[in-house]
């Protein structure tokens, strides 16, 4: 019986870790498997801003699962998250009344929020430039992570309190239902049986289930970020996101202005070209991390957007950020590019082949937020029990 669970999560990226917390909270036998000897995905390629604010009203209420999440296991085991909350910086009038609408939004939906002046901006953000600067939209209840430690420190949690069964270096060639149960195989010919497998595993699945991954919408996205040296005595709290930021996200889309915002922008400007908005986040060893841009492929053809890192994205993301802030340095110690699935035509991708496989991905850049609320509803709905207000 040693191999055989309840169920089985084939990824432990984020979206696939809380899965298997959620199953584990449910009383479940879980066994959670990852190819690589430790993940390095999507899950640790990004910001780690934990932003609900950022997000249409359907995932918002994801997100502030989410953050409900995120605290609780902080309160009893340390891994990397950071109550600083997020702000929204507008550059002009248009940005502006875009905040004010939003927090009427999220006033109705009691999501804290409060407006800040160009001056309150200009106190609590050193180096923010006041040239830039006319107003703020702060949500205090927001969280930072360590993206490239926060999902080692998870699974360790879910491992040691919760005695998660967790086996990485564990490539799946194979998953198929075999009577009652589901035969996972690895590559090393070791075999594992569950009720029931959900496939957590990126763009991946695609080797797995060749003709769903063929006939699905999904398309990839690659960002560019980079990392300044660490800052001297210089404190740059939470999540900074900008006027950019303001006109990009989904939440925005649901402000009455938002169309005629849209309408006035340029289609010929780099910005739009490359997808780039700028945003700012302190890491705790004091450097920066800003970014980003926006490429797209199908998925069928990822390797069109090359193995490179643009340097004329980078300068150009750069030459804007020094337009918002003036850090003590700018000089940059770290360059890379994350790379995630998402549909064209939903939120996220979900496909039940039988009864008891289940594929979830193409989540997008909604991941670090979204996931942990996500899949608490997703394994409610999987192991009938009882859903979160939705």
């Amino acid at each position: 019986m040693e191999n055989k669970y309840d169920v089985i999560i084939v990824g432990g990226g984020i979206v696939g870790t809380f899965h298997a917390y959620h199953a584990q909270e449910m009383g479940l036998k879980v066994c959670l498997v990852e190819k690589d000897a430790y993940p390095q995905g999507a899950t640790t390629q990004n910001f780690g801003q934990v932003v609900p604010s950022g997000m249409n009203t359907k995932w918002q209420k994801y997100g502030r699962e989410s953050l409900g999440i995120y605290k609780e296991i902080q309160s009893q085991f340390d891994i990397s998250i950071r109550k600083n909350g997020t702000v929204y910086l507008a550059s002009n009038e248009e940005e502006e009344q875009l905040l004010v609408e939003l927090r009427a939004i999220n006033n109705s939906n009691d999501y804290p929020s409060q407006m800040l002046t160009k001056k309150e901006c200009l106190d609590r953000y050193p180096g923010l430039k006041k040239e830039y600067v006319k107003a703020g939209l702060f949500f205090p209840e927001e969280v930072t992570v360590e993206p490239r430690t926060m999902i080692h420190r998870l699974q360790d949690y879910l491992r040691e309190a919760k005695g998660l069964s967790l086996k990485m270096g564990f490539t799946v060639i194979s998953c198929e239902q075999n009577g009652e149960w589901v035969e996972v195989k690895s590559a090393t010919g070791q075999s594992l049986w569950a009720k029931k497998v959900i496939v957590c595993n990126g763009n991946d699945f695609k080797n797995l289930f060749p003709e769903a991954f063929a006939n699905s919408d999904l398309e990839v996205s690659k960002l560019q970020m980079m990392q300044t040296k660490p800052q001297a005595n210089f404190e740059l709290k939470g999540s900074i996101l900008t006027g950019w930021s303001i006109r990009r996200y989904e939440a925005f889309h649901e402000c009455p202005s938002y169309a005629k915002v849209k309408q006035n922008e340029p289609e010929d400007s780099l910005q739009k070209k490359w997808g780039v908005h700028i945003l700012f986040k302190q890491a705790v060893d004091g450097s920066v991390i800003l970014g980003d841009s926006h490429q797209y492929a199908d998925v069928a053809q990822i390797e069109d957007l090359g193995y490179d890192l643009d340097m004329d994205i980078d300068h150009f993301m750069l030459e804007e950020a020094k337009k918002i802030f003036d850090l003590p340095t700018y000089q940059i110690q770290r360059r890379w590019y994350g790379m995630y699935s998402q549909c064209k035509n939903g939120d996220v991708f979900l496909k039940t082949l039988g009864e008891n496989i289940h594929i979830v991905t193409g989540i997008g850049g909604k991941g670090m937020t979204g996931s942990a609320g996500f899949a608490k509803q997703h394994c409610a709905t999987l192991f009938n029990m009882h859903k979160i207000n939705s």
